[in-house]
């Protein structure tokens, strides 16, 4: 064999060798600037708010900031096309919530989002349920008093929701279809915090979500919380009744996960996997999510990736029979 064609063969065989051996040396500096996350909900939402609080805590792993980019809208397809576009280099992450996964095919371009064939699953976040508020000045403390007033007021009670599709809205076409009533859904892009401002306003009188979203406002006695969407009563609100003690077998509970854009090297995203799971463990953020009262699960990328295809195979048929009425 010719000398320079054994070279050039030579030099081929280690390419493989030379490519893992850099992007290794990438993943363990990695990240060497400032990661932007972006995030499917409007600030203020449950979703903001936990995105924050782990955001600290990466920010103290990493000793570079995590920025929290908020891109709401579309049913969560708005963060998830940027997300999606960004170069797969570990720079940009996403925050993409429960009901992106399990969005009504067709409806909004972009989702349902399908792993890992749109984004590479990094790591799950958090989850918690779904709480039913009311604000204080409509005069009604239980669910039960709200299914009597929406029976003798079809159509005229509205509920906040953080979009079309989201759980916030799933939740309450459950509750209608569950609880034989007719309420109206009023879609927000600006959050949680825009709904609570309108219940506080007296321009809607129902709010629908997770409990990190509306202790400011339960706490302030600004919302009533009737039921939570849980299987058993939550530590925090030990005096409220779930759903199901009214609707049996009644559960709603949303969760969010960490994705990277197809392509981020398996290196990156174990790396980022093992930061989050340490930031995790935090003392101030497991506080913080105590107060929240949030599930927090390590799960390592191929565990997320499981975890998110046995929620949409669960609920496609409630996502499905609930839309078909619309």
């Amino acid at each position: 064999m010719p000398v320079n064609r054994r070279r050039f063969i030579t030099a081929l065989s280690v390419l493989p060798v030379v490519a893992t051996t850099t992007f290794a040396a990438r993943a363990q500096n990695y990240p060497a600037r400032p990661v932007r996350l972006i995030v499917d909900s409007g600030a203020g939402s449950a979703v903001d708010i936990n995105t924050r609080i782990i955001a600290n805590g990466l920010s103290r792993v990493w000793g570079h900031e995590a920025v929290v980019d908020n891109k709401p809208g579309a049913g969560g397809a708005v963060a998830v096309r940027a997300a999606a576009t960004a170069a797969p280099d570990g720079s940009t992450m996403a925050v993409v919530s429960f009901s992106a996964f399990i969005a009504p095919p067709g409806k909004v371009g972009g989702l349902p989002v399908e792993v890992p064939n749109d984004l590479a699953p990094v790591a799950y976040l958090s989850g918690g349920a779904m709480v039913i508020t009311a604000g204080s000045w409509l005069g009604v403390k239980t669910l039960p008093e709200l299914i009597e007033l929406a029976k003798q007021q079809p159509g005229k009670l509205a509920y906040g929701t953080n979009g079309p599709g989201r759980l916030t809205h799933l939740s309450g076409e459950l509750l209608q279809e569950r609880a034989g009533i007719e309420l109206q859904m009023v879609p927000y892009s600006g959050g949680t915090a825009k709904i609570l401002n309108d219940v506080m306003g007296k321009r809607i009188p129902i709010a629908i979500d997770a409990y990190s979203g509306l202790a400011g406002a339960i706490e302030a006695g600004s919302i009533v919380p009737l039921a939570v969407a849980s299987s058993e009563r939550l530590a925090k609100l030990p005096d409220v009744p779930t759903v199901a003690e009214t609707l049996p077998d009644f559960e709603a509970s949303g969760w969010q996960v960490l994705l990277a854009p197809a392509g981020t090297p398996d290196s990156i995203v174990n790396k980022a996997n093992a930061d989050l799971n340490k930031a995790m463990r935090d003392p101030e953020v497991q506080h913080r999510f105590e107060d929240f009262v949030r599930e927090v699960r390590p799960m390592s990328p191929s565990q997320t990736l499981a975890f998110i295809q046995s929620e949409q195979k669960k609920w496609k048929p409630i996502v499905n029979r609930v839309t078909a009425a619309h």
